[in-house]
C-alpha cells in the first residue's frame, strides 16, 4: 500500500522548496485570468511570467523550472506559440502543465490538443468532461467522442473522469488532476482524492487556470504526482479558509489570495485527502 505518510512529507518538501527558492514557472494563458493565474502563482512563492510569442515562450521555457499552458483563449499567434514552446519543454525534459479548457470547440483547439499528445505534458488539470474528451481526442481508455463541455464549465462529476484520467497519466508517464466537488488527482498506479474547496470557486473567473498555474510552479521542486497533489490542496485549504471570511464572490477572491499566502507546508499537507491503489 501507499505510504500517505510520506505522500505528506514530499507535499511539505514541495511547499518549504518553492518558498525557499521563488522559481519561476512561465504561462501561456487565459486573457481573461492571466492577473489572477500570475498572483497565485506569487502568493505560495513562485515567480510569474506571462508570455504570446513564441520567440518569447521558447525564452521562458529555457528559463523556468516549469510551464503552464492553457488553451482557454485562444489568439492566431498560438497556432505558432503553442505546439513550439510544448516541443520545446519536451525536448529540454522540463516540467509542463496543461489545461484543455473548453476543448471540443474549434478547430485550432482540437488541432493543438491533438498535437499535444506527442509532447507527452507532465500534468494535465481539467474538469471532468474536458478530462473525459481529452483522453477521447488522444484515443485512449475512457475517453468521450464527443465533448460534454458548456463553454469552460463541466457538465460531468469527476468519478466518471476516473478511467480517462488514468489512461491520461499512464500515457504521459505524469499526473492527472480532475477539478470538481471532490477532487482527483492519480498518476496511473494510484489516485488521490482531495477534499474542501467552496462553491465560490464556481461564481469567479480563473479559479481552475490559477489552480494550473500553481501547479506548475510546484511541478519544479516535486514529481508530477505530488505537484498535482500538493497544489489542489492548498486550493482545497485556501478555499475553505476564504469562504469563512467572505462576503461574496469579490471579497473571497482577495481572501482566497491571501491565504495561499498564509498557509503553511504542514496545514496544506494535512488538508483532507485519501489514497486508493489502482
Amino acid at each position: 500500500m501507499t505510504n500517505k505518510e510520506s505522500i505528506q512529507e514530499q507535499m511539505i518538501k514541495a511547499v518549504d522548496t518553492v518558498r525557499r527558492t521563488n522559481p519561476m514557472a512561465g504561462s501561456i494563458t487565459n486573457t481573461v485570468t492571466i492577473s489572477f493565474v500570475a498572483n497565485a502563482q506569487l502568493a505560495v512563492g513562485g515567480s510569474a511570467a506571462m508570455v504570446y510569442m513564441p520567440d518569447e515562450g521558447e525564452f521562458v521555457a529555457k528559463a523556468g523550472g516549469a510551464a503552464y499552458i492553457n488553451v482557454g483563449t485562444l489568439l492566431p499567434i498560438y497556432e505558432q506559440t503553442l505546439p513550439h514552446i510544448a516541443k520545446v519543454l519536451h525536448a529540454a525534459g522540463k516540467p509542463w502543465v496543461l489545461d484543455p479548457v473548453a476543448i471540443g470547440i474549434g478547430s485550432l483547439r482540437t488541432q493543438l490538443l491533438r498535437k499535444f499528445k506527442e509532447y507527452k505534458p507532465d500534468v494535465i488539470r481539467g474538469n471532468a468532461s474536458e478530462i473525459l474528451a481529452l483522453a477521447g481526442l488522444w484515443e485512449l481508455d475512457g475517453g468521450t467522442a464527443v465533448s460534454n463541455v458548456r463553454g469552460v464549465d463541466s457538465t460531468d462529476v469527476v468519478s466518471t473522469a476516473k478511467t480517462a484520467a488514468v489512461a491520461l497519466a499512464k500515457w504521459t508517464g505524469g499526473a492527472v488532476a480532475v477539478s470538481g466537488k471532490t477532487d482527483l488527482i492519480t498518476n496511473g498506479s494510484i489516485i488521490a482524492f482531495s477534499h474542501g474547496g467552496s462553491h465560490f470557486m464556481e461564481i469567479i473567473t480563473g479559479s481552475g487556470c490559477s489552480l494550473g498555474g500553481v501547479v506548475a510552479v510546484y511541478a519544479t521542486a516535486a514529481s508530477p504526482f505530488i505537484a498535482a497533489l500538493t497544489a489542489t490542496a492548498v486550493y482545497n485549504l485556501a478555499g475553505v479558509r476564504a469562504e469563512n471570511r467572505a462576503d461574496g464572490p469579490a471579497s473571497f477572491q482577495i481572501q482566497f489570495l491571501d491565504e495561499l499566502y498564509k498557509a503553511t507546508a504542514a496545514d496544506i499537507a494535512n488538508n483532507p485527502f485519501e489514497i486508493e491503489e489502482v
